[in-house]
């Protein structure tokens, strides 16, 4: 068994790491910028060390952490997400140096981060993906004559994209030759390359993806599936396990697709399989994360299995311990991300310190989290401060549970999205459990409190207040 582990990440998915080898006797490594020097993962880890003063690039740089990770004794480093977890060259810096790395080998991480590549490897394995390019596009008029073959409204997105980035739908050819350069350039910033396909714009789809482990020894299994629809810009906010939109039939048809997939490249350690449903039930690939999801968290909940600790046994080289038939789950789980943002003013980033903070509680409830009263929340980062995890029985008792529990929370001195949350708690249609990727759009203004009829109100009084200032009134 692993003896100590370097967590190559920050923030809340780093404390969860720590406290899974705090339960198997593993110590853990912490490491840190300056600005996270107050981070509850520093707090927490046996041990902690400094990145320098640079809020990003110490957590980016590969050799640096793997150097770290040899210097202080530790035998594995475990990524988390984001970051470095899909980048194939920490997991070969990893084997050039003898440590282990809690994920899947360099060669697959690579094959499925490449979007196209990924897509043929389904196709071959005979997993449906949707209609598109055949490979990357090499020019605008490629990528408009695509389109005119498959059909508008399509998607233009970057071939090694990720977290909803590098995506552009276009609804006509004026709009994807609009959206062409824009679409590479995004894709050269964020990602170090320039490639990008198309593929048909599955409308208003639902957001399915299954949750997959494998070990070295040949096994496969899958967790069940997760429902990722509530999001905006392509951005999850709500996730939910498993789907209150799918039937038996199709939970079991897309597990087994998951499996399929993972088994076709050789995948071996946690990975998740992501796909789009159609209004006829149909189910579509869209890609595969080759890491722990930041969702992993309602997969635990409603199957009773430890996915952290199963990826670090993996990784030590030991069998899965259960089969796929002995693998349950029971009732509903719903994990809300707490994120720093205003909704009321386009969710705007609210960075600050916060004043006062108590957590939810209670039956069934559970807060993965890095904030404390008087912590100071970071610019640099992903605004996401907690994840609220809330299970029950039956979907109305998890939406009033999550209800409750959302009311129980006090984040205080900056804004968050928990109003946000709890207006859609309260929507008819999400309580009937009916909604998908267009949810959020076209709800919005009455999500967000304010209607037509409101806005022209909002308008007119400060039309009149401008008018009496001006008159001296």
């Amino acid at each position: 068994m692993l003896r100590k582990i370097l967590i190559a990440n920050r923030g809340e998915i780093a404390v969860r790491i720590i406290r899974a080898c705090a339960e198997m006797d593993i110590r853990s490594v912490a490491i840190y910028a300056d600005v996270d020097r107050y981070s509850l993962h520093v707090k927490k880890a046996d041990e902690a060390y400094s990145l320098g003063a640079d809020p990003l690039a110490g957590y980016l740089n590969v050799h640096r952490i793997v150097n770290l990770a040899i210097a202080t004794g530790c035998d594995a480093i475990h990524p988390g997400y984001g970051f470095l977890s899909e980048n194939p060259e920490l997991a070969r810096a990893c084997a050039r140096r003898g440590i282990t790395f809690i994920g899947p080998s360099a060669s697959v991480i690579q094959r499925m981060g490449d979007k196209t590549e990924a897509r043929l490897a389904m196709q071959r394995a005979g997993v449906p993906v949707t209609p598109g390019s055949p490979g990357n596009l090499a020019s605008v008029e490629e990528a408009l004559a695509t389109a005119e073959q498959i059909g508008y409204p399509v998607m233009l997105k970057a071939t090694s994209g990720g977290g909803g980035r590098g995506i552009r739908r276009c609804n006509d050819a004026a709009e994807l030759h609009h959206n062409f350069a824009r679409v590479i350039s995004e894709a050269t910033k964020a990602f170090g390359r320039a490639e990008v396909f198309i593929e048909r714009c599955v409308v208003n789809p639902r957001h399915i993806e299954v949750q997959v482990l494998a070990d070295q020894h040949g096994n496969c299994v899958h967790l069940y599936e997760r429902d990722c629809s509530i999001q905006r810009r392509n951005q999850k906010l709500i996730e939910i396990a498993p789907s209150p939109q799918i039937d038996e039939a199709e939970r079991q048809y897309v597990g087994g697709l998951a499996v399929l997939a993972a088994r076709a490249v050789g995948y071996t350690n946690a990975g998740t399989v992501e796909f789009l449903q159609d209004a006829d039930g149909r189910f579509y690939f869209m890609e595969m994360n080759t890491r722990i999801q930041v969702e992993h968290t309602i997969t635990e909940s409603i199957t009773g299995v430890d996915l952290v600790e199963e990826q670090i046994r993996i990784a030590a080289g030991l069998p899965l311990r259960f089969r796929q038939d002995q693998i349950t789950r029971r009732g509903f789980a719903i994990q809300f991300r707490i994120n720093a943002e205003d909704p009321k003013n386009n969710f705007l980033p609210s960075f600050g310190r916060i004043s006062r903070y108590y957590a939810s509680g209670g039956p069934g409830v559970r807060t993965d989290g890095v904030m404390y009263t008087g912590y100071q929340v970071p610019p640099y980062y992903d605004s996401m401060l907690a994840k609220l995890v809330v299970w029950a029985l039956t979907w109305d008792d998890v939406v009033n549970r999550g209800t409750r529990a959302l009311r129980d929370i006090g984040v205080f001195g900056i804004k968050t999205t928990i109003p946000f949350y709890l207006a859609i708690m309260s929507h008819p249609d999400f309580r009937r459990g009916r909604f998908d990727t267009g949810f959020l759009e076209a709800h919005q203004e009455e999500l967000l409190g304010y209607s037509s009829k409101r806005r022209k109100d909002h308008i007119a009084a400060a039309i009149a207040a401008a008018i009496a200032a001006h008159a001296g009134l």
